[in-house]
């Protein structure tokens, strides 16, 4: 009985220290449906973790201004399954990536869509997060195969 009282005062210590481990937010916390981007640019860096990938993007805006932008993806494990590889997302490769803003404006977009220079077009975003529904993710109901 003492054993498992010290194992379980140990165990909770061990909750009670640890550092929070990072959360997951809903698409609305962050990303304004009301904002849709179509963000031209080449790739400059690719980051594969969890919870999210994010590729950052050099973008030259209107007045020849470069921009650099973060957009969010889906997780590392389901952009691989939707056919995301480490070559096709080598620094220097220019996209179009459909998303959406942040909500404070800021240089940050959820991506939906990402089109590759040879046409192929994946699906960036994560399912189940609160995205507006429009038929991109095959996962939802209603969208065509």
């Amino acid at each position: 009985m003492r054993m498992t009282t010290i194992a379980l005062a140990a165990g909770l210590a061990l909750l009670v220290v640890a550092p929070p481990a990072a959360t997951h937010h809903a698409f609305a916390a962050e990303f304004d449906a009301t904002k849709p981007v179509k963000l031209r640019g080449k790739i400059t860096k690719m980051e594969w973790i969890n919870p999210h990938a994010w590729m950052h993007l050099e973008v030259i805006d209107e007045d020849g201004n470069v921009e650099n932008w973060m957009i969010e993806a889906g997780p590392p494990g389901a952009l691989v399954r939707r056919g995301w590889t480490k070559d096709s997302v080598r620094p220097g490769t220019e996209v179009l990536v459909e998303g959406y803003q942040a909500t404070d404006g800021a240089l940050r977009a959820n991506g939906r869509d990402v089109t590759f220079p040879d046409g192929r077009r994946l699906f960036a975003g994560s399912s189940g997060t609160g995205a507006p529904l429009d038929g991109a993710d095959p996962k939802e109901s209603g969208s065509s195969p």
